[in-house]
């Protein structure tokens, strides 16, 4: 979904040219592609964050909260790591640059398609290099805490799988925010998936 018909265009060709992936609607509005979705199912939406009736923010929660099963990628120009938080909070599978290859747009809904996480690859390499690791001063509850927040958990789903209490799990989320250096959960969900992307971190390491 992109308001820029020769943008759109060329993502589904690229697309449609993989023999393993077929294109089932294109669309230019938020309206238009919850229209759309629901007519023909898809399995991965491709979403432009910039479109004229709202935003591809808001298009992924709204295709997300009335198709569950569906996965989607955010293709965007805009390379911060606010715009990757807000991706991610609202349940987005994978973010990329435009300045991607056009033949890694099929690679990306493929690995989508089956159940990956993306974040693009220079996004990732100028987080790492401009940023020390922040999980260095956590403890070990927080690690875990945080590695559960990247999984998408709730703080009483956190409770419930460490066996504390959900105010423990709510302290322990804002020492770890302080830590790191970050203000909202959606920031270190955004960094979970990217560091776990890049060097496969886990709470234990």
């Amino acid at each position: 979904m992109d308001d820029h018909e020769i943008v759109r265009r060329g993502v589904v060709d690229v697309v449609d040219a993989d023999p393993t992936l077929t294109v089932v609607a294109e669309a230019g509005s938020v309206l238009d592609a919850v229209r759309r979705a629901a007519a023909v199912r898809p399995d991965v939406a491709v979403v432009d964050l910039k479109l004229p009736d709202g935003t591809g923010i808001d298009l992924v929660r709204r295709l997300r909260g009335e198709h569950p099963a569906l996965r989607c990628v955010v293709l965007t120009s805009f390379d911060d790591d606010e715009a990757v938080a807000a991706a991610l909070d609202a349940g987005a599978a994978a973010f990329v640059l435009k300045t991607v290859r056009g033949t890694e747009i099929a690679e990306i809904v493929r690995a989508v398609a089956s159940g990956r996480n993306l974040l693009d690859e220079r996004a990732l390499a100028r987080r790492k290099a401009s940023h020390a690791d922040p999980t260095d001063a956590l403890t070990p509850t927080e690690k875990k805490v945080l590695e559960l927040i990247g999984d998408g958990l709730s703080n009483r789903e956190i409770g419930d799988q460490l066996g504390l209490a959900e105010k423990t799990v709510k302290n322990h989320v804002t020492g770890l925010l302080a830590k790191m250096g970050f203000r909202r959960r959606t920031q270190a969900a955004a960094w979970v998936a990217a560091h776990r992307q890049g060097t496969g971190w886990n709470a234990g390491g």
